[in-house]
């Protein structure tokens, strides 16, 4: 039976979603600017780790393209939390806030899962067409 979460999986969310925050919470909230703000550096290692976790064939493409993008809004939710227990009317759109940075982690997530997937297609393709 193939476990739900491995190593791998646990080990490129945890890398994706401090590649994205440390950048993020970074900036003063005044300055923040949802997407813009997240479109950083970090998002490429969000496709890098999903092409990983998907090229070493641990999961499935959905498992892959679900679990690495939750990185990006659970960053965003990070923030959240920490600047509302200092100022509780900060944040009042954050359900927006984290729904826009779910469409940014699960574009990049679905970058990285594609290109992760393409030599175990290849690989398929191949195996067929020499039967």
């Amino acid at each position: 039976m193939k476990p739900r979460f491995s190593l791998w999986l646990v080990g490129a969310f945890i890398v994706a979603f401090l590649a994205v925050g440390i950048p993020y919470w970074q900036v003063p909230y005044a300055k923040v600017s949802i997407p813009n703000t997240l479109m950083a550096p970090g998002l490429f290692v969000v496709a890098l780790a999903a092409a990983l976790v998907r090229f070493a064939g641990k999961h499935s493409f959905v498992a892959s393209l679900f679990i690495i993008a939750l990185a990006v809004p659970a960053t965003v939710i990070a923030r959240v939390v920490v600047d509302t227990s200092t100022d509780p009317t900060s944040h009042n759109l954050w359900p927006f806030e984290v729904a826009l940075a779910w469409v940014v982690g699960l574009l990049a997530s679905l970058v990285g899962v594609t290109l992760g997937s393409i030599p175990a297609f290849l690989a398929r393709g191949a195996s067929r067409g020499a039967r």
